[in-house]
């Protein structure tokens, strides 16, 4: 055995490897690595136990339901099924089978369990076209009946909510908060399929908006003053997700606390729930003026809009018919006016609605079109909302006036047909977006912090780099000692703040990057304490990253 592992580990070590762009669940550890990038892992395959069942549960766990063998045969398919419970297994080949037959079977299959499949790829250069399917009596007629939401809730103690996610509510006794509670699926609302963002299903961030204005109105507060997404909500073609918008009691001025968390539906009582947006309610202002009667704007110029959806998909943007509302825009110098309309099919939907998702996600679909657009821009989802009012309920169409309140912010005006008034928005803000980001099921945010060691002190901090280093325990180390916390925080974080606020001037030297270093400041391991004094420096120097990007 060790002269083969001596030969293999020699033939290993003369290829080239790189990090996987894709996540890839190790069969050595049983969870995402990349040491699979080493020839030294590749030989420790060899000798050691594979634990592919720690792998394909550590994936499902983490929202994962289709499983793709891509093999000659169907034995790892069989055996994942074997650790897995209602996943969807597909192999591509089976042995003494047609390989095309087999592979494009199991596209179908993928297809028909909401997987998608790039069918124009697959039907390229070969002649095929489409064709359209002959008429029928119930055509354009639905006589299915639709989801149904509430239910007999009454009996256990809570009250009914009139929504199509939320059924719900429950008031709690010893806070004066409540709790929505309610349940998304692709089946209940067939239109959420059709909002894909680099190959996932997603719950737009819009959708999150119209649960916190429905949570408002159930507590009298007509204002989202602050609302910022945490992490993806990503649906799968099957099942749903149970979700709660959780509203706290009475604050400050009237204001309330509000979170929104889903968890797979199904879980056990000790599975966690992910928090995916939280924010402050506030009470309404007075209904705002909008000059959004003369329609077309005056003094604005049309924007080419033909392409537009050509052009979000190439950015990875996946729209159905439902989410294709965008019909025109123009351009008044920085600002964007739009108008966008939902389709007949979902006019019922609008009614029961705030202001449907579909229809506001489309309000920001003129931002991805015009002649400065290459479709090579980065895929982007709204980051933050502040300052939302609803004014008027079930709109269809909307006029829209986006106008830019800095580099990486923006304010809607939205008005019906007439131009009176249905929402304001004080501002909203994007961040980019990546398939890995997408690919974890939701279950994560969209930024996450990874501690991995490293060799050598000052490894991450190169000699020549340039950058300013302060180090907060040998500048601090006096105040640190101490018994007196207070004191030790005070010190730390004025000391931190002086620095941070001399490098933005510019007084602090060099031109480059600023470096604070901390020990102990957080954890990076279970059990590990940490040190209160230093805990501070952390939020500190993300209030200024923030306030400085």
């Amino acid at each position: 055995m060790e002269p083969m592992l001596a030969d293999f580990e020699k033939v290993v070590s003369g290829l080239s490897f790189s990090v996987p762009v894709l996540p890839v669940v190790s069969g050595l550890s049983g969870e995402v690595s990349d040491e699979v990038a080493s020839p030294g892992y590749w030989v420790r395959h060899v000798r050691e136990a594979v634990r592919f069942a720690d792998a394909v549960t550590y994936t499902a766990a983490r929202g994962v339901t289709t499983f793709i063998e891509i093999g000659p045969d169907a034995v790892l398919a069989g055996m994942a099924a074997q650790s897995v419970e209602g996943g969807l297994f597909v192999p591509v080949q089976r042995r003494s089978r047609s390989e095309a037959q087999t592979a494009v079977g199991a596209l179908g299959r993928l297809h028909t369990a909401g997987v998608r499949v790039d069918w124009a790829g697959f039907y390229g250069g070969s002649g095929a076209r489409r064709v359209g399917l002959p008429t029928y009596a119930f055509q354009r007629e639905r006589f299915w009946l639709g989801s149904v939401s509430g239910g007999d809730v009454v009996g256990v103690g809570q009250v009914v909510v009139e929504h199509p996610v939320l059924g719900a509510v429950v008031v709690l006794a010893d806070s004066g908060g409540v709790v929505l509670t309610g349940r998304l699926s692709v089946d209940g609302l067939p239109w959420l399929v059709d909002h894909g963002v680099l190959g996932s299903v997603l719950l737009p961030g819009a959708a999150f908006v119209e649960l916190a204005v429905r949570a408002g109105d159930e507590v009298g507060c007509g204002l989202v003053e602050e609302l910022t997404l945490r992490a993806p909500l990503v649906l799968s073609g099957s099942g749903g997700v149970a979700v709660q918008v959780v509203v706290g009691g009475v604050g400050e001025g009237g204001r309330r606390s509000l979170r929104v968390y889903s968890r797979r539906e199904g879980a056990g009582v000790g599975e966690a729930w992910v928090l995916h947006a939280e924010g402050v309610l506030a009470e309404a202002g007075p209904v705002p003026e909008m000059d959004l009667t003369e329609w077309p704007p005056p003094g604005a110029t049309d924007v080419f809009v033909d392409n537009a959806y050509e052009l979000l998909h190439q950015q990875g943007y996946e729209y159905g018919p439902v989410f294709r509302g965008l019909k025109a825009a123009w351009r008044r110098g920085d600002d964007v006016f739009a108008e966008v309309v939902l389709p007949e099919s979902a006019h019922a939907d609008a009614e029961r609605f705030g202001v449907h998702p579909a229809l506001l996600d489309a309000t920001m679909h003129a931002l991805g079109v015009g002649e400065h657009v290459t479709g090579e821009e980065a895929t982007e989802l709204p980051f933050s909302w502040t300052n939302v009012s609803l004014h008027a309920n079930g709109a269809r169409a909307l006029r829209v006036h986006l106008s830019r309140q800095g580099p990486n912010s923006l304010s809607l005006k939205l008005a019906d047909e007439n131009g009176s008034p249905v929402a304001t928005i004080g501002g909203l803000s994007f961040r980019p977006v990546s398939v890995g980001q997408l690919s974890a099921g939701g279950s994560g945010g969209l930024w996450e912090v990874v501690w991995r060691p490293v060799s050598g002190a000052g490894a991450a901090v190169p000699g020549g780099s340039g950058a300013v280093v302060f180090d907060v325990v040998a500048e601090c180390g006096g105040g640190l000692s101490g018994s007196d916390v207070v004191s030790g925080v005070r010190l730390v974080t004025g000391r931190v703040l002086g620095v941070v606020q001399e490098w933005l001037s510019g007084a602090g030297g060099g031109g480059g990057p600023l470096v604070v270093v901390t020990r102990g400041a957080v954890a990076v391991g279970e059990g590990e304490g940490v040190d209160v004094c230093q805990a501070p420096v952390w939020g500190l120097v993300r209030a200024a990253q923030a306030e400085n990007p």
